[in-house]
């Protein structure tokens, strides 16, 4: 059964959209997904790998950005909605890899310091605490999402742990420092384009290589001029090459970065990002242009 969610329209979020960039392997556009993906047609994309913005854990300062919602819930519906005109937008066998990590209530501090090892930990307003939970409680973010996403329509093949070896340290005394997140491998059918072969990875005991398994072991990675965090190429990698053919067209409607981008370049796929934040756009096209000097900024 597909639970509806409405759709918010509110002033904010009338923004322009356009585009910064395109050449034959790649379109960057600036501007809300919730407006650009209606410029898209039916069965565009061959897969979409994203990270959409965590819910209450960053402050971007930008009207209309995702995970600044006053609850969980809003935060979801928009994303239901958002992923809804992804799954559209796919081919029929077309596939969803989605990144997202989880977060805690915040006991109803508004705010939050800066961090001297990460300053983009610091907000100027943080939600209170949702209804139905507890100040500490781990909300469940991500599972609330994929079945969220589930009961939506789409097929919900396999929850992905990215642990993180060198995770940032914590400071808490009462649970284990948290060291993964999800990636969730959703398709538009029951059906759909699954790349196995290309990321196999070594058997233990040296009988050659074997299917991928669930738990990837993958180094954050950060550059410089960045206060936030950013996909790891390696994840990327593993999702575009299973999820995609060579020339096979890749969305990513929260482009940041531009991580994906790069990754799809290097490994000759084309691919289109959707950045709503000016700042991260012009991120993303001064890394690409680091690598292909040809892109005109």
């Amino acid at each position: 059964m597909k639970t509806a969610y409405p759709e918010r329209r509110d002033s904010k979020r009338r923004m322009c959209v356009r585009e910064v960039y395109r050449d034959d392997d790649a379109r960057i556009i600036e501007g809300d997904s919730r407006k650009a993906l209606a410029d898209f047609p039916d069965n565009a994309f061959q897969c979409c790998v994203t990270s959409p913005p965590y819910w209450g854990l960053r402050d971007y300062g930008i009207d209309g950005q995702i995970g600044a919602e006053n609850d969980p819930d809003t935060y979801i519906a928009d994303l239901v909605g958002i992923f809804r005109e992804v799954r559209r937008t796919l081919r029929e066998d077309g596939t969803l890899w989605l990144n997202i990590g989880d977060s805690y209530t915040s006991g109803d501090r508004r705010w939050r310091a800066p961090d001297r090892k990460n300053p983009g930990r610091a907000m100027s307003y943080r939600p209170p605490t949702p209804k139905g939970l507890k100040p500490k409680d781990l909300i469940g973010v991500p599972w609330r999402l994929a079945l969220a996403l589930q009961a939506d329509g789409w097929f919900l093949r396999s929850d992905i742990v990215w642990n993180k070896p060198n995770c940032q340290p914590e400071s808490v005394k009462d649970r284990p420092t948290r060291a993964h997140e999800y990636v969730f491998l959703m398709s538009k059918s029951e059906l759909y384009f699954y790349d196995g072969e290309s990321i196999r990875e070594p058997s233990a005991n040296g009988n050659g290589p074997k299917n991928r398994r669930t738990v990837w072991n993958i180094n954050t990675n950060g550059f410089h001029g960045a206060h936030f965090a950013v996909f790891p190429p390696e994840l990327v990698r593993l999702c575009v090459l299973a999820g995609s053919k060579p020339d096979g067209m890749v969305l990513d409607p929260f482009f940041g970065s531009g991580t994906v981008g790069l990754v799809c370049r290097e490994h000759q796929r084309r691919c289109v990002g959707i950045e709503l934040n000016p700042a991260y756009v012009r991120i993303a096209l001064e890394r690409i242009n680091q690598v292909h000097p040809r892109l005109a900024l």
